[in-house]
């Protein structure tokens, strides 16, 4: 009987969270003749026409590769001050550390909409307006924090005895670290880099606030497909849902193992 009941909880969790997405999948594959058809509940046939009008017609393939252009800024300048600071919050003990911490989460706490006059004035008078670097600046800016804690955590679960070891036999401490802490810690800042990705692929009103020209593929969808009939606002969703969904299922053991450590 409790096996039962295990069993009908796993189904009811999974249709609640697989229903939606698979609904929003197969209306974005349904023909227009289908779509508005009410005496049909599954469609005739499928067709990717929706996500090739939306990606080819209405420009979805430029923003796609500034989506892309922005994440990789945003994770390469997120990783060059993240990794040092939460590799410091790990293996050093100064004053103050869980203030520290705390300020970091703190930042996360302001809604960007709070602070989003002050910040185009600011990209106006320093030129980064509507440009991809600013954009991936300001996603950097959102996701170092995330950063800092992941990586803290990801070097809290390498025992310091192995540096140690090394120092003993000749490495500086730098070159303890290059060669014993970062091979041993990359599954983890794999990890937290897709998880950067990921983050950074679905923001959208940074995106839509400080660029015009340049919007990354939420922004750009925000703007033109939520003007556009039912069925590529689902196409729309397919397209943002898809990528995610295939780094989460990548990243999903390492991204367990992540969360447990830092719940250390």
């Amino acid at each position: 009987m409790k096996r039962f009941f295990y069993i009908l909880a796993f189904t009811a969790v999974s249709l609640w969270f697989l229903g939606p997405l698979f609904f929003i999948f197969l209306a974005s594959l349904t023909p227009a003749s289908d779509f508005y058809d009410w005496t049909r509940i599954l469609p005739t046939k499928l067709t990717f026409e929706h996500i090739y009008k939306l990606l080819v017609n209405l420009g979805g393939w430029r923003a796609l590769l500034t989506s892309v252009q922005v994440a990789g800024i945003a994770i390469g300048i997120s990783f060059a001050f993240g990794i040092p600071a939460g590799y410091a919050l790990t293996r050093y003990r100064f004053r103050g550390k869980n203030m520290v911490k705390l300020v970091m989460l703190f930042t996360r706490s302001v809604p960007l909409v709070v602070i989003a006059v002050s910040l185009v004035t600011l990209y106006l008078r320093l030129n980064l307006a509507d440009t991809v670097l600013g954009v991936g600046l300001a996603h950097a800016a959102m996701v170092l924090p995330f950063v800092v804690l992941i990586t803290s955590s990801v070097f809290s679960g390498i025992f310091v005895e192995y540096e140690e070891a090394g120092m003993v036999f000749g490495l500086s401490r730098f070159g303890a670290f290059i060669r014993i802490t970062m091979p041993l810690a990359l599954p983890g800042l794999a990890a937290s880099a897709i998880f950067a990705f990921i983050m950074s692929w679905n923001e959208v009103f940074a995106a839509s606030v400080l660029a015009i020209t340049n919007r990354t593929l939420p922004a750009h969808i925000l703007s033109t497909a939520m003007a556009s009939p039912d069925y590529f606002k689902f196409a729309a969703g397919t397209i943002m849902a898809v990528p995610a969904l295939v780094f989460i299922f990548i990243i999903r053991k390492y991204l367990i193992s992540m969360w447990g450590i830092s719940l250390k």
